[in-house]
């Protein structure tokens, strides 16, 4: 098979989660185990850091690559799901796997892959694996998909695990209450190693406690150690004051990453980088700064807060769910406060979507569109939903069409946020 020819196998002869939902998800870890077994379990030759969490921790596991790449450690990355490019899911110092990795991969495991049939997702987390053994890295930042504990990726050991918050999000897999969501969550702490949770809520401290007792791993708490005192905001930056409360020490940082949110996720990676240099990594202040405020270069990060254009503003972000939605309004509200709003928004039917669609300003006009995977709600029927809750607009099959129509419309100063799915992202022309 040629390249193109893999990859529509792997979509199409495998369960993926991101077209089919729920019926891809594999709840235990036994075709992951046994996958990894066949390749001479590659995932115990490398170092790793293993990152969960509702929202943040693509953010989160780019920052801390960025930050170990620009120290000069050969680092891996493994993050779900893709905007354009398959590829994008494992990369080796910002670089995409190669197409001839992906290739020889699925061909040396096409008996086995249809012996034991894995999911998409199991079957990438190997072939991540197996590429970072290969390579050699110091170091693989390891982005959960779904979860935790019965995650495909946990069956690695870390030296650090982080959680990044927890919230509403895949209840109808992981549970309908928080508590139960952060059980999931806390199922990546490993015995003996630190762990670090960056926000937590007074029902979901005491899973975390209680795990890292029964792991005897060193826990941190972000919200306790760091605080960030001001934050300025731009159209391509953000800088931010953040204090060590334990230490007393107070930084300015200049982040490319400029949604509000990553504000929290930098403390994270903060804290992160504490454990990190405590266990012998070497990482200066310049290295950390440079890399701080060139993570999409140094990583590739896309669809977070990602502007496109100004006058009129177009921006870009993968917010999906209610704690994602309510940081985007946030961040209009701070930063383009009274100006005239257009929402280009598609959504999975598989979301708390009434939840995110009460959320949104009625005065605000609104492009209904859907992504082109099974998963996606009819752009006719999100409208619907939408005029329940006073929000009317235009709908529209494809999200580029959407866009133009925005454009079209929307005055000078106005801004137009394009949001709601991932996969609705992925297929913005740009």
């Amino acid at each position: 098979m040629n390249y193109q020819q893999t990859i529509d196998y792997l979509y199409k002869q495998l369960p993926m989660f991101s077209r089919i939902g729920t019926a891809a998800y594999k709840s235990d870890l036994h075709n992951t185990i046994e996958l990894c077994a066949a390749l001479d379990n590659p995932q115990t030759k490398f170092k790793s850091i293993h990152i969960a969490g509702t929202n943040g921790k693509g953010s989160t596991s780019h920052m801390l690559a960025a930050i170990l790449q620009q120290a000069g450690y050969k680092t891996g990355l493994y993050t779900s799901p893709h905007l354009k490019d398959f590829r994008e899911r494992i990369r080796l110092n910002g670089q995409l796997i190669t197409q001839e990795f992906v290739i020889d991969f699925t061909e040396k495991t096409k008996a086995l892959t249809a012996k034991i049939q894995p999911s998409f997702f199991e079957l990438t987390v190997a072939m991540a694996f197996d590429f970072f053994a290969s390579e050699k890295v110091d170091i693989a930042i390891i982005e959960t998909g779904l979860g935790g504990r019965l995650d495909s990726t946990n069956i690695i050991t870390p030296i650090l695990s982080v959680i990044t918050n927890i919230g509403w999000d895949h209840m109808n897999i992981l549970g309908n209450s928080l508590p139960k969501i952060a059980y999931e969550k806390a199922g990546i702490i490993k015995q003996n190693v630190p762990v670090v949770i960056g926000e937590y809520l007074p029902e979901t401290k005491d899973i975390f406690i209680e795990k890292a007792t029964k792991e005897n791993a060193p826990i941190h708490f972000v919200q306790d150690e760091y605080r960030v005192n001001h934050k300025s905001i731009s159209a391509q930056n953000m800088q931010c004051t953040v204090t060590n409360i334990m230490q007393n020490i107070t930084e300015e940082f200049l982040l490319d990453l400029n949604g509000i949110y990553q504000s929290q996720n930098l403390c994270t990676v903060l804290c992160a980088e504490s454990i990190l240099l405590n266990q012998g990594f070497l990482l200066t202040e310049e290295q950390e700064k440079t890399a701080l405020a060139n993570v999409k270069k140094v990583t590739g990060l896309q669809g977070r807060w990602q502007v496109l254009q100004e006058t009129p503003t177009l921006v870009l972000d993968v917010a999906h769910n209610e704690a994602g939605i309510a940081q985007v309004l946030m961040h209009l509200q701070l930063v383009y406060p009274n100006k005239p709003y257009h929402f280009v928004i598609g959504m999975v039917k598989d979301k708390e979507i009434d939840a995110v669609l009460k959320m949104l300003p009625a005065d605000a006009a609104y492009y209904f569109t859907n992504a082109h995977i099974p998963r996606a709600l009819p752009a006719k029927d999100l409208q619907d939903k939408a005029a329940v809750f006073g929000l009317t607009g235009t709908y529209y099959d494809d999200v580029n069409a959407a866009i133009t129509a925005a454009k079209l419309t929307a005055e000078k100063d106005a801004v137009i946020i394009v949001c709601g799915s991932v996969f609705l992202i992925g297929e913005v022309n740009y």
